[in-house]
């Protein structure tokens, strides 16, 4: 239960710390640049590739990882399976992070950036046909939720504050989440989904630029059910690292029970997809559209695999085979995302994309700012539970 979460504690400066210190600065340093000198000098970005990796992957993909509070919330609250309650803060945390950054990728990506703030209070000059005015105004909302969700764990740490202010903050808010936090919830339910189905909207209008294999009306059910799977596996991911990395109790049974519902989530994913193409008489693409072809089978594949393999009960309980197929629904959903905003988009004869070096090392910088705070978090605050952290002197994140 989230009552038994507490600080993982130990020192924030270990050496992986260090090291994810030295690649966000490397990152940092080339963001600056891209401010100073502009898209044009730090990216691959052209009139026929507006949006690159910054979209896909920090955004588009980033997102869908960050879905793992919206998943578990659906099984704890909506299906009221209490038992996976020791689950949501962990992911709650990994939500508000995956969606602070991608908040954050799309103010690096934009070219106007400094307009952005206007978004939520010039509602005068809203666009109401624009999918992207929802997705901006979803993803802006449930950043806040997120953290407001979060924030009885700061609470629990600071009613023992030394510090007035903070120990009085404490008393207000937290009776006050009490009473509160299920509409805040519901809020959190809601937001995701409007969002999340409307970025497979935003590819609607590409039409004839996008391929047949991924251009559908149901584009925007395909990437909600997509993000769900992908959340469910970043619960696992995520937590099979904390046991791993924090010396903690390993969740395997509750991860095991939890898999259930990804085989259902996956194997509904997988038969829509090729109802889909027979609706639209496209079947026959699957084998005759060159590269979008293979990109096309991997992407089943790799959705595939994990959904037979969780069909084991065996497999369930197994923490290493869990994990595998984790990792195999998050790449399958990550491929998915950037087969329809990259690999399936054809602007027209003469355009090409692929990001440039600084891109991907920003990139990589926003990941690793991410994990970092992630760390100083669960070792300062109650957010991790599942057994009695390792003696000092253990390695790993400690």
């Amino acid at each position: 239960m989230t009552e038994h979460a507490q600080p993982i504690g130990g020192s924030i400066f270990t050496r992986p710390f260090k090291i994810l210190m030295g690649i966000f600065v490397v990152g940092a340093l080339l963001l600056l640049w891209r401010y100073l000198s502009g898209l044009g000098a730090t990216t691959g970005l052209n009139d026929g590739y507006p949006w690159g990796i910054w979209i896909a992957f920090d955004v588009v993909t980033g997102t869908a990882l960050a879905c793992g509070g919206y998943a578990v919330a659906i099984l704890l609250y909506i299906l009221n399976k209490g038992k996976y309650h020791p689950l949501i803060r962990p992911a709650i945390l990994t939500s508000a992070l995956g969606y602070s950054i991608a908040g954050a990728a799309i103010a690096v990506d934009v070219g106007r950036y400094w307009n952005i703030w206007k978004i939520p209070l010039f509602f005068w000059k809203w666009n109401l046909n624009s999918v992207l005015l929802e997705v901006a105004l979803c993803v802006m909302a449930y950043v806040i939720v997120l953290w407001i969700e979060l924030s009885p764990a700061f609470f629990e740490k600071w009613k023992d504050s030394s510090v007035p202010l903070l120990k009085k903050a404490s008393g207000i808010g937290l009776p006050f989440m009490n009473k509160a936090l299920i509409w805040i919830v519901a809020l959190g339910l809601l937001l995701p989904t409007m969002h999340q189905s409307s970025l497979g909207s935003v590819m609607l209008v590409a039409m004839n630029k996008l391929s047949p294999l991924w251009h559908t009306p149901m584009l925007p059910l395909l990437f909600l059910i997509s993000c769900i799977a992908m959340g469910y596996a970043v619960v696992i991911f995520e937590s099979t690292l904390s046991s791993r990395f924090f010396h903690r109790k390993p969740e395997t049974k509750m991860l095991g029970s939890l898999s259930v519902a990804m085989v259902v989530v996956l194997f509904l994913y997988i038969v829509l997809r090729f109802a889909d193409l027979l609706w639209r008489s496209r079947i026959g693409l699957i084998f005759t559209d060159g590269w979008h072809s293979f990109f096309f089978w991997l992407e089943i594949v790799l959705f595939l695999a994990p959904a037979l393999m969780l069909l084991s009960s065996k497999m369930r309980t197994n923490p290493g085979s869990l994990f595998l197929a984790a990792m195999m629904m998050i790449l399958a959903g990550g491929l998915y995302r950037f087969d329809t905003y990259l690999v399936g988009f054809n602007p027209g004869i003469g355009w090409s994309y692929f990001p440039a070096v600084p891109e991907l090392l920003i990139t990589i910088g926003l990941v690793a700012f991410e994990i970092m705070v992630y760390i100083v978090i669960v070792k300062r605050f109650p957010i991790i539970s599942g057994g009695a952290p390792a003696t000092a002197g253990q390695g790993g994140m400690q």
